[in-house]
Order: C-alpha cells, then sequence, then structure tokens
C-alpha cells in the first residue's frame, strides 16, 4: 500500500515530495489551507496506510493516541525531522516501519533510530517475515526473541534463507526450534513458519456457487493436512476468469486469482493423472484443474470433485511471487472522482486508482488526479470519441491488467459506465473479443456535479429532484422538450447538463421560457462551472434573471421547484433550499 507522507510546515515540502518520489508515496499538506490532521491520520491509520510524518513525533502520538487498540493490525508510523537526519519509527516496528525505516534513512543518507531490541539486533523481527511467510503463532515470536537477545540460537527444521539473511544464528545446537511446513499441524515450543508454496487449482461449470467452490478449496487442503496459510493462490483458465464465484473464493482466502492460457494449461498435458476428453472438447485442454495447479510444480492433491466445482493442489519449492505466477483476470475500475477536488473524492475512488496499473480517460480528468499517479501507464483521449475510450479500456484489461476508466463526477451520470455495459452486450461490428467480455466491472460512484452545486449554494435538492441534459448529440432534441415539459409540471428541482454549447444555444432559452410557465420569475437558480477546481465559480440568481449566454459546457444549472427558497446568512451569504414539509409534521405533533 502506497505511504502517505504528511508535512505541517512549508520546509517539509521539498522532502515529501523526494520521498514521495523514492517511495511511490502519496503526499498530503496538513495545517493552514492544507488537509485537517485531526481527520486525516486516523483516516489513513484505519485504512492501513504506512504513515510518515516529516514534524515532531509527539504531534503523530497525540493525534493517533485515541486510535490505537491493537499492536497486530498497527500500519507503520514513522516521524522524520525536517532535515531528514533522524527517522523514528512510532508504531508497526514490526510490520514494515523499521525496514521503511532504514530504506528511508539509506535513501537520505539519515540515521533509523530503531528501539525494538530484535531489530537493533536483526534486521528482521521473526514475528515480520518476509512476504511468502506466515507466523502460524505470532504471539510465540517474544519468548523465542528474548532467548536470541540473550544469546539462544536456533534449531532449523526446514529451508528458511532469510533467518540467515537476518542475522540470526542458526545452529544444530540451538535451543529455539523453528520449523518450516506447509502442513497444518502444531507442536509445542517451536516456532511454525508456513512458507506460500501451495496452489489450487479450480475448474467448475458455469454459474457455479462460490459457497461450493470454498468447500472444495477447503476440503483438499484438509484431506492432505495442508496448511491454508500456505496457500498462494487459486488458478484457473483464462475463460473462466470472469467466474464470480472464483472471485468470490479468492478473496475468501484472501489470495489472488491468477489464470493461464489454454496453450499454457496444454504444456502439463502429459502430466495430468485425470484427463479428460470431454473437458477438452469444452476448453481446447484435456484438463483444468490439475493442470493449473502443475503451473507451480509439483501435483500433490490430485482432482476432486464437487457437483459443479474440480480442485487439485499443486506444490512449489519455494514461496510463490503471486504477480509472476501466470495472470491477472481482467479487471476494470470505472471511477467517478467527483467534482475535481481533492476532498470531493470517495474513498472507493482513490483506492481504486491506486490499485490499478493503467489509467484511461479525457486528458483534463487525468490531470485533476495527478496528484495519486505514482507508476500508472496513462491513455489520454480528447473529448468525444467516448465509444472509442471505453473500448480501449476494456480491451485493455482484457490483456489481464487492472485499469481504472476515469470519469468525471459520478461514473454513472452521464458518463461512462452505462457505454461499458453496452459494449459487453454488444453483438456484431461492435462486438468486443472474447477476453474483454470476460473482464471484471467494479463500479466506484463519485459526488455528481448536481449534488456539488447544490451543497455549494444551500440544499436545493432536498426535495424531489431530477437531472436532464440538454445534449441533443445522442438524445432526440424533442425528447428533451418532453423531459424538460414533464419535470416543469411535475415541480420538480431540475438540474440542467450539458445546457449550452458553442453550436448548441436554444434548449437552455427554451428551458428558461418553459419553467417560466410554472415557477415564479423568482424561483432560485444555482449556475455552476468548474465545480472543485482553481476556476470555481457559483452564482445564485433567479429564473428571470437566468441569462443563457452566459453558460458553457462546463455548467451546471440548478432550477428551484416552486417551495425552493432563500435565506439570508449573517455573513452575508445568500443560500436557497428546497424544504421537505417538516413544518407540516411539526404541526401535527
Amino acid at each position: 500500500m502506497r505511504p502517505a507522507i504528511l508535512t505541517f510546515a512549508a520546509s517539509g515540502a521539498e522532502l515529501a515530495t523526494r520521498l514521495a518520489a523514492r517511495f511511490e508515496g502519496e503526499v498530503f499538506h496538513c495545517g493552514f489551507n492544507g488537509e485537517d490532521a485531526k481527520l486525516l491520520l486516523p483516516r489513513l491509520f484505519a485504512d492501513g496506510r504506512p504513515i510518515i510524518g516529516i514534524c515532531a513525533a509527539g504531534i503523530l502520538i497525540r493525534l493517533l493516541a485515541p486510535h490505537l487498540s491493537d499492536k497486530q493490525t498497527e500500519p507503520p508510523v514513522l516521524a522524520i525531522s525536517q532535515d531528514g537526519a533522524h527517522i523514528v519509527p512510532l508504531l508497526g516496528g514490526h510490520h514494515g516501519a523499521n525496514r521503511l525505516a532504514r530504506q528511508i534513512a539509506e535513501a537520505l543518507g539519515g540515521s533509523a533510530a530503531l528501539t525494538t531490541a530484535s531489530d537493533s539486533k536483526f534486521l528482521r523481527g521473526l514475528d515480520d517475515p518476509p512476504p511468502g511467510w506466515v507466523l502460524a503463532d505470532p504471539a510465540a515470536a517474544k519468548p523465542a526473541m528474548m532467548a536470541l537477545l540473550i544469546g539462544g540460537k536456533i534449531v532449523l527444521d526446514g529451508h528458511a534463507p532469510w533467518l540467515a539473511a537476518a542475522g540470526y544464528p542458526v545452529s544444530f545446537g540451538g535451543q529455539i526450534r523453528i520449523r518450516i511446513s506447509d502442513l497444518a499441524e502444531r507442536r509445542e515450543r517451536e516456532l511454525l513458519y508456513h512458507p506460500k508454496t501451495l496452489v489450487a487449482g479450480i475448474g467448475a461449470e458455469r454459474g457455479v456457487s462460490a459457497d461450493e467452490v470454498i468447500a472444495l478449496v477447503t476440503q483438499t487442503l484438509a484431506s492432505q493436512n495442508l496448511a491454508l496459510a500456505s496457500l498462494a493462490a487459486l488458478a484457473t483458465i483464462e475463460i473462466k476468469s470472469d467466474e464470480t464465484a472464483f472471485h468470490a473464493a479468492a478473496a475468501h482466502f484472501g489470495v489472488p486469482l491468477r489464470i493461464f492460457s489454454v496453450g499454457e494449461l496444454n504444456q502439463e498435458r502429459y502430466r495430468l493423472i485425470n484427463p479428460s476428453e470431454i473437458v477438452e472438447a469444452e476448453t481446447g485442454t484435456p484438463g483444468v484443474a490439475e493442470a493449473a495447479a502443475l503451473k507451480a510444480g509439483t501435483l500433490i492433491v490430485p482432482k476432486r470433485k464437487s457437483k459443479r466445482a474440480t480442485c487439485a493442489i499443486g506444490r512449489a519449492k519455494e514461496p510463490i511471487d503471486p504477480l509472476a505466477f501466470g495472470h491477472l483476470p481482467g479487471l476494470l475500475h470505472v471511477v467517478g472522482i467527483g467534482p475535481g477536488d481533492k476532498p470531493s473524492r470517495t474513498a472507493s475512488a482513490v483506492a481504486a486508482l491506486d490499485a490499478t496499473t493503467d489509467w484511461v480517460g479525457y486528458g483534463l480528468y487525468l490531470d485533476l488526479i495527478a496528484d495519486l499517479k505514482f507508476a500508472q501507464t496513462e491513455h489520454r483521449f480528447p473529448l468525444g470519441d467516448e465509444e472509442v475510450r471505453v473500448r480501449h479500456a476494456l480491451e485493455l484489461a482484457g490483456q489481464g491488467r487492472a485499469v481504472a476508466l476515469v470519469c468525471s463526477g459520478d461514473a454513472q451520470i452521464y458518463a461512462m459506465a452505462s457505454l461499458v455495459y453496452e459494449l459487453l452486450d454488444a453483438v456484431g461490428e461492435r462486438r468486443l473479443t472474447d477476453a474483454a467480455r470476460r473482464v471484471a466491472i467494479e463500479l466506484h460512484p463519485g459526488i455528481s456535479a448536481f449534488q456539488a452545486a447544490s451543497a455549494a449554494a444551500g440544499a436545493l435538492i432536498g426535495h424531489d429532484f431530477c437531472c436532464i441534459s440538454l445534449s441533443d448529440l445522442l438524445t432526440p432534441a424533442n425528447d428533451i422538450r418532453r423531459r424538460l415539459k414533464a419535470a416543469a409540471e411535475g415541480d420538480f428541482v431540475t438540474a440542467l447538463y450539458n445546457p449550452r454549447s458553442e453550436r448548441r444555444t436554444s434548449l437552455i432559452e427554451e428551458a428558461k421560457e418553459l419553467f417560466l410557465t410554472h415557477r415564479a420569475p423568482g424561483t432560485p437558480v444555482v449556475i455552476a462551472s468548474s465545480l472543485g477546481r482553481p476556476a470555481e465559480k457559483v452564482e445564485l440568481t433567479t429564473l428571470w434573471a437566468l441569462d443563457p449566454g452566459t453558460i458553457d459546457m462546463l455548467t451546471i444549472v440548478l432550477i428551484g421547484s416552486t417551495t425552493t427558497r432563500t435565506l439570508k446568512r449573517g455573513d452575508g451569504r445568500t443560500l436557497a433550499f428546497t424544504p421537505r414539509g417538516y413544518d407540516k409534521k411539526a404541526g401535527k405533533l
């Protein structure tokens, strides 16, 4: 997960930028005209983000103290002096903070102030094994570390080169027993590490339930007393990459789902124990579960069957790096980034952008999230060409990449989400490749322009409302006129998207005249442009005073209902709101 780098003074900005570039971090400027650290820090901490504060240690301690509960789940938290000379891990020392402190010290030429006894003597704590290794009982690490610190030695049963690399003394005459095994057996007075060397190859009929797949994998592992903690991945054939149950099962076990092509699985056809002509006729290879498991190395549990699924277990000689094993299933995140400003982004959108390898979108939208970019490849498109843009994103995801299709506002509201599904459903010349049709889709809603405009001007959408686009590029003008008439007659607060362009000038003028036949001239109207951006402008006017000539494509117009009214505040601001009828309810109490 990307580290969050916090600065509390302008003097720390340059160091924050250097650290962000070196460690692919995200910079947050706290304090005056920046993020509210009292709100930001607990959120980052709860999300498990590594936190690097360029500040006094006391600032981080005071802000996080109310949120400390379980040391086993705390993310790394470090304080760095503004000159970069001192790097102090405060929390999560055995969950990466000490290791990160050493890396930062090396990069800056500073000093890592490690206070945990184990890390002052060894390069890694016993309760902080490297990726690909799981300590069965973390609580057992503390007494072992105490014994090592007073001169004890390790007797090792199995192969774990990282122990020697971290400086631990290994001897046949050792007193601290450490065992390496992918079996689910526990013994007293020993540390047990499970290497992630197991792969569950899976196959299934279409529409199999996640519960059936999860139960079968669990039973297959248990049949040979194999440790669930040693499971590195689920693996299957590419034509099953969109099987919902497989994704759900991978999430259940906390491992990735990896994909292999027919050709890759066919490389294992002569090592299969249970080849099937029926399976080959359907998929092009005589085995799916066994062949996928064999990609790990050795087949240790042949194919087992449930009613609609199959599972086999393969074992590798060394812990498996999932990113180097097979391919990712295609995944497309359709992301609404909100109006454009950082505070309006949802946590879901930020997480999706962080987790993707490729960003696809209109160039302006990509510019609005430039602060989140670290290693993603951008695919920039001009305004328009929406279908080309969406098709590119889907086909890119079909190559096994994690792709974000970036949309302004909310991805469903006059944006790309519906076009994604339209293309997935297309036939004939518009049909996508089979790989693109199989990609998983995750939608991340964002704050839409009508919500931001209403909030900036008060609360116009407090009662029934509707949204209408005045663009006739995709919707016939007469259909737009019919919807405007229905909204006016229905007394809806009405948000007008795409109100006017250089070519289209008449519909916004017609809308004004139409609403004046159903609304009073003094009806509140909000004109908002460039929301969430430096050029943001929000104007509260009236329906009569609305000037269509001042409106462009970066503007949204909100027309109040007959009940919408204004309120002048003591600070001189005038706000508009639409009552819902609570005054009537209060009168009946």
